[in-house]
């Protein structure tokens, strides 16, 4: 037990509490007599207190790690869905805090909403609100995610945000998890139901077709999530990003020569291959044209000036994730080498071509 409370950093203490209580009882003994912890037991415990490092009760604990239907692998997605929601929020609050510090500088008043707003801040509630803007749909890329759809009279739509590719002629099921994205909704759009990819609440077979577009990067667990896509659906569509490619950060310049934090931002993303694995899918590239309507990261890939605009940035979830030291820096860069000529000598190939393969990819299953 000493042994064991030195390797998880907790006290002899603690863990004879945990077994007072039936959360964690050693079901070893030593030759000696000593109560010993045996390779289940240092699992159940490693779950106990990475679930009590997030804020769990003990009581909330005991139910979670004693549900029999959850395995090791079930609390290890669980657990890292719960981070990565817990990064988000907190990637969501800087951005919120550099709005509102931005708002004072300028000696404008924050009103008591905006200030409490900040406290339940999420990564799409927080740049949600510049989707209207410059998030539309792009014709050319609709198409392709349209055809893929085949003959689908039903269609499940997750990760949905406002809508921008849902297909008119089908019946449509919409799933976000962000308010402020479900209320942005247009008028008369499909309905829309406040739930995660890693959660569906469908039965097996539910849809003709489940999509996801340009969302798999958000979700705490993409493996998961696309599992529960086959599952409710016969068949599966997805717009997502290669990063399988060696030298993958160098195909577009603004990751290349302004932005090479993207590649962290990217960390633990799965691989396409075994993206396309989870849902027995093949890949397709997905040119970006030149004059993209929907303003994705990659857009504005012939029109640099574009990444300058706050406005446009804003509707990024890049810029958020490597907050706002990093965003000025590259920002001003890109400001100074178009001021001075220094982009189009670097990137003078770029003028006359009308798409770029920057790394979309549409996996069909």
């Amino acid at each position: 037990m000493g042994r064991v409370a030195e390797l998880a950093g907790v006290s002899v203490r603690t863990l004879h509490h945990y077994d007072e209580i039936r959360l964690v009882r050693p079901s070893a003994r030593t030759a000696a007599g000593y109560r010993a912890y045996s390779a289940g037991d240092v699992e159940r415990l490693r779950e106990v207190l990475a679930y009590r490092r997030l804020g769990f009760g003990l009581r909330e604990i005991a139910e979670l790690v004693g549900d029999p239907s959850a395995d090791a692998v079930a609390h290890l997605r669980r657990l890292r869905a719960l981070l990565l929601d817990r990064r988000d929020r907190a990637d969501a609050m800087v951005a919120a805090i550099d709005r509102e510090l931005e708002t004072r500088a300028k000696g404008l008043r924050v009103t008591p909403e905006e200030q409490l707003g900040m406290l339940g801040a999420r990564l799409y509630d927080a740049i949600g609100g510049a989707y209207p803007a410059t998030r539309r749909t792009e014709p050319r890329i609709a198409a392709r995610i349209w055809d893929a759809l085949g003959d689908a009279r039903t269609v499940l739509n997750v990760g949905a945000g406002t809508g921008s590719y849902e297909p008119a002629d089908c019946d449509v099921t919409a799933v976000e998890p962000s308010a402020v994205m479900r209320e942005q909704r247009p008028a008369g759009s499909a309905p829309c139901v406040a739930a995660v990819a890693e959660s569906l609440p469908f039965g097996d077979q539910s849809f003709d077709v489940a999509m996801a577009v340009s969302t798999v990067h958000h979700w705490g667990d993409p493996t998961a999530g696309l599992r529960e896509l086959r599952r409710v659906a016969r068949h599966v569509v997805v717009l997502t990003f290669d990063t399988d490619e060696p030298g993958w950060q160098d195909r577009f310049w603004l990751t290349r020569d302004y932005l090479p934090e993207f590649a962290t931002v990217l960390a633990g993303f799965p691989s396409l291959a075994g993206m396309a694995d989870a849902i027995g899918a093949r890949a397709e590239p997905v040119p970006i044209p030149w004059d993209c309507a929907d303003g994705l990261f990659e857009a504005y890939w012939r029109r640099p000036e574009a990444y300058l605009e706050d406005h446009v940035r804003r509707a990024m979830s890049v810029w958020t994730r490597v907050g706002p030291e990093v965003e000025q820096r590259a920002v001003r860069s890109l400001g100074d080498d178009l001021d001075s000529g220094r982009w189009v000598e670097r990137n003078s190939d770029l003028a006359d071509r009308d798409a770029a393969d920057l790394g979309l990819r549409l996996l069909v299953a």
